[in-house]
């Protein structure tokens, strides 16, 4: 037995060397594991009597053979329940195993499944020496680069009668390089592209978008063999020199920061000519140049010497270019022929004089009839050009709000009404642009939906009067407010009688 373990220990040492000089920086380390070993369930027992499961322990060499194959020699010790018919009868067995590990391996994966196979020598003390082939899978659980975790379960089948047995066990291994550094320099690095350019991010330049491999990854829009991000005029070829801006005169400036574009000039004068200055290459000098900004000819003093509008004025000369109007206002419309164009006419459809901003004044009180309020009657500014109303007036329309009066509850007029109305109608027809606002009140008496309703009817029963001895409808409208707007006190009887009334009101047409 000592001379077939010796043997095998032979053969791992020297296919380990064989490995290691055609790999020598493969990644190795050690697992050190707790061991739970079934002999019995295999071998005719129960699979749940997990009293008959014993402890061992295992160490063992780790060695990568590719990326995701590793090699491991495990060194195996512990005391297993017999498969014998004996009560409490013990075996102490060592073995020495050289197994393949095949790891389902992803980058950057937390949990690495594997599955493994291999061969084993085991001898038992007081017992016999037999080969065992084991099977099973496992996981790593990563708590570092070169750190795991580690759950294995394997089924290892004896080549000598009654000895097929289980193996679980849980430890940790630990990984070096073939130098000694704790990290696998080989460890495939997963590298992420985000752009689909063929650069990995790592190097890119610009990894959110898509460019060429001269320019580090990053794009070129127009093609002038400067990055977008380091190029001013990325839509526009250009020269490196300018930082991707073009230079139509050839000046050296670059169109971005040339204001004469066209015309060569020096840097200190922002690219124009120091003698003459012309922003829009007319060849007209703009302090010669009556449209600086718009190319046209030298005979027109640098302006077109078109005429857009078809008024006879050329757009030179023309104050409104693209509205025909007549010389006298510089080819801006005129509307009412007043002399002042529209855009300063403050009435363009009605004729006036040039202080009034061309409004007239119908009625000759010196106010224009844009700020008029009775353009067609005289009246003094206080009252925004309307006719004052006389004294006498507005006290006979003060006395209609408490002389106007109707039956208890009802909206019908009393016959005594007739004459203050009657008053009414007579200075409506003295002041014709004024127009007359009828509005309804209550007490408190009632509910308020009631009293609204009925202060509405009264105040429709005095605009149908005044209809009646031909006052305009559309002179005239009304209202009820019902309790909303007292201007008593309701507690009293006085009070309740002063907020039942009804008020005339002339307002400027």
């Amino acid at each position: 037995m000592t001379r077939i373990i010796t043997l095998l220990f032979v053969a791992l040492f020297l296919f380990n060397v064989e490995v290691s000089a055609q790999n020598p920086v493969y990644s190795k380390g050690l697992s050190f594991k707790a061991l739970f070993m079934d002999y019995q369930s295999q071998n005719g027992g129960d699979i749940t009597k997990f009293n008959a499961y014993h402890h061992g322990f295992e160490i063992g060499y780790h060695m990568k053979l590719q990326d995701n194959v590793n090699l491991v020699i495990p060194f195996k010790m512990g005391v297993v329940t017999s498969h014998e018919e004996v009560d409490c009868l013990h075996k102490t067995v060592y073995g020495l195993d050289a197994q393949i590990q095949y790891q389902f391996y992803k980058p950057n994966a937390k949990v690495i499944p594997y599955v493994v196979g291999g061969i084993g020598a085991v001898s038992e003390k007081g017992g016999e020496f037999n080969l065992q082939a084991p099977l099973g899978f496992g996981l790593n659980f990563s708590i570092a680069p070169n750190a795991f975790i580690n759950w294995q379960s394997t089924y290892r089948y004896s080549f000598s009668v009654d000895r097929n047995n289980l193996h679980h066990g849980i430890g940790f291994v630990y990984l070096w390089d073939g130098h000694g550094a704790k990290v696998d320099k080989k460890m495939p690095i997963a590298h992420k592209d985000s752009d689909g350019d063929g650069i990995f991010d790592d190097v890119d330049l610009c990894p959110q978008a898509a460019g060429s491999q001269d320019l580090n990854g990053c794009p070129d829009k127009d093609g002038d063999g400067i990055a977008d991000f380091e190029d001013k005029c990325p839509e526009i070829k250009g020269k490196k020199a300018l930082k991707g801006c073009p230079d139509s005169d050839g000046d050296g400036v670059s169109d971005s920061d040339d204001e004469c574009p066209s015309v060569a000039g020096p840097a200190s004068n922002k690219g124009c000519p120091t003698t003459t200055k012309d922003r829009d290459g007319d060849g007209v000098e703009d302090a010669r140049d009556l449209c600086p900004d718009i190319p046209g000819s030298p005979t027109n003093a640098g302006c077109p010497s078109d005429d857009k509008d078809n008024d006879g004025i050329k757009d030179n000369l023309d104050r409104c270019p693209n509205d025909a109007g007549p010389a006298a206002t510089k080819g801006c419309p005129d509307s009412d022929g007043d002399g002042i164009p529209n855009y300063e006419d403050k009435c363009p459809n009605a004729a006036g004089p040039g202080i009034y901003s061309g409004c007239p004044d119908s009625d000759g009180d010196g106010i224009d009839d844009g700020r008029d309020r009775c353009p067609n009657s005289p009246g003094p500014v206080s009252t925004n050009g309307c006719p004052e109303i006389s004294d006498a007036d507005r006290e006979t329309l003060d006395i209609a709000m408490r002389a106007v009066s109707f039956d208890t509850g009802k909206s019908t007029l009393k016959w005594e009404s007739n004459s203050v109305l009657n008053q009414i109608g007579e200075i409506m027809k003295r002041y014709p642009d004024y127009n007359l606002s009828i509005s309804g009140h209550t007490d408190n008496t009632g509910s308020a939906r009631a009293n609204q309703q009925l202060s509405e009817r009264r105040a429709k029963a005095c605009y149908e009067y005044l209809i009646s001895r031909n006052i305009s409808a559309s002179r005239m409208n009304y209202a009820g407010y019902g309790e909303s707007k007292p201007i008593a006190n309701n507690s009293s009887l006085k009070g309740r009688a002063l907020n039942r009334r009804t008020e005339f009101n002339l307002i400027p047409r």
